[in-house]
């Protein structure tokens, strides 16, 4: 929270050209691993931190230095930190179990192992479930002639649709924006259900067809008995304090605040919150196997691009936010039109559409964090009056992060496991070929049902 004497940005004088290193350090982080990607694997954090500063600099000069520290510091303690600190909980977590065992990647065991990985995605959200699930899910299918339809559904489903029964990464910027933790599984449930049952259905029989296709070559191994085994079960009772840990931190009158200086306090609940998140993680750490660790190919580089890339995002984001806030006095007043009604009610499927649009190119979590501030950033209007039109948000954001391998942070990390383990995966552009052949159909199917 921020008192009354803590200095901000007003919305309404920020112009569109606020914006440049935000859409700076987006396409950085579309174009540049594809056209040079030597030199973002070894400079991805300082390309963050120029556009970082692309924005600190002026903003600076221009409505002065402790103005500037205040956003800047606000943004960082009460947005960012509580994110990356959750997601990085359950980046630890989730690295130490370990499931593998020799299963046979028929189509009702893929299918089962898909919808195992989507629910899971609620648990170790979508990044730990896709790393914690890929591997044993290569295993599975390594021997498989026809294979490629099998990871990209694994992106649809574990990377991407099946984060979204919870508050934790992409949605938990809402529950850190006063989205109740329960509110999400309430009305999420339905979409998941219906979008999620119907890719699984339409996987088994793309699967089952492309099983009757295969050679004889591996009929010994399909008829092998299947066994599995999981390692490291410990860290999934880290996995419920860290859902109740998250839960009580919600619940808990936010009242007694911390000062830290420029007119910010930061409510208790959740510093005690964060504060036990690490020590999950620690205890995880010091609690596992590294051997479980070391055949799980756990690196701390995936967490640290994500880290680096967010604080980048988070801090470009700010006029963005101060702007969006402002409504229709603010830069983003002809965005307005497009999600509302002359007389100013939400037009929910263009919410739905337009922040999928978004999220196709830009992780989900900003993307949601963006248009809950553009439909009003007011939690207790939005899960009220306007609950379908955060629902629209909710969905959008998650669902349609699987449109392109940029959409979420798990999708690139899930194709390049697949290709050093030799799967051929699609192109970039190949991916979207299959993403919008099955899943935009299916999307405006979905928007006719619940918001038409």
């Amino acid at each position: 929270m921020v008192d009354a004497v803590s200095p901000h940005l007003d919305g309404a004088g920020l112009g569109l050209f606020w914006s440049v290193p935000f859409a700076g350090l987006i396409l950085s982080i579309a174009l540049l691993p594809l056209l040079t990607p030597h030199f973002w694997e070894h400079h991805f954090g300082k390309v963050a931190a120029l556009w970082s500063f692309a924005l600190l600099l002026p903003c600076a000069f221009a409505f002065g230095l402790r103005t500037t520290a205040a956003e800047a510091l606000h943004t960082v303690l009460l947005d960012y930190l509580p994110f990356i600190i959750l997601l990085f909980t359950l980046f630890v977590v989730a690295g130490g179990i370990r499931v593998s065992g020799n299963l046979v990647g028929t189509p009702a065991t893929n299918t089962a192992m898909l919808a195992f990985g989507t629910l899971a995605a609620n648990l170790f959200g979508t990044t730990g479930a896709s790393m914690a699930l890929i591997r044993p899910f290569i295993t599975a299918n390594l021997d498989r002639r026809y294979n490629t339809h099998i990871f990209i559904f694994f992106i649809f489903l574990v990377a991407n649709i099946g984060g979204s029964l919870t508050p934790f990464p992409p949605l938990y910027l809402g529950f850190l924006n006063g989205v109740d933790f329960f509110w999400t599984l309430k009305t999420m449930l339905g979409p998941l259900l219906f979008v999620g049952g119907i890719l699984l259905a339409l996987f088994y029989v793309i699967d089952r067809l492309a099983w009757n296709r295969e050679s004889a070559d591996g009929e010994a191994r399909r008829r092998a008995s299947s066994r599995i085994s999981i390692e490291g079960l410990h860290n999934v009772l880290y996995l419920v304090v860290v859902g109740m840990t998250v839960l009580a931190s919600g619940v808990w009158q936010r009242l007694a605040t911390v000062p830290v200086g420029l007119g910010i306090e930061m409510p208790a609940s959740g510093l005690v919150r964060d504060f036990i998140l690490i020590a999950v993680s620690i205890l995880s750490w010091q609690t596992t196997k590294q051997s479980i660790r070391v055949e799980n190919a756990f690196t701390w580089a995936p967490i640290q691009e994500v880290a680096m890339l967010f604080a980048g995002i988070f801090i470009t984001m700010i006029p963005m936010i101060a702007a969006l806030h402002a409504g229709h006095e603010g830069a983003f007043a002809p965005a307005l039109s497009l999600v509302s009604t002359p007389d100013g009610k939400p037009v929910n499927a263009a919410y739905f559409w337009l922040s999928g649009i978004v999220s196709s190119f830009l992780d989900n979590a900003p993307t949601y964090l963006a248009f809950f501030n553009l439909a009003g950033g007011d939690a207790r209007e939005l899960m009220g009056p306007l609950a379908p039109t955060l629902l629209a948000i909710s969905a959008g954001a998650v669902f349609m992060g699987a449109n392109t391998y940029i959409g979420n942070a798990p999708n690139f990390m899930v194709r390049s496991i697949c290709e050093e383990r030799g799967i051929r995966m699609p192109s970039f552009v190949s991916y979207m070929l299959w993403s919008g052949a099955i899943l935009l159909p299916l999307f405006a199917l979905f928007t006719w049902l619940w918001f038409l």
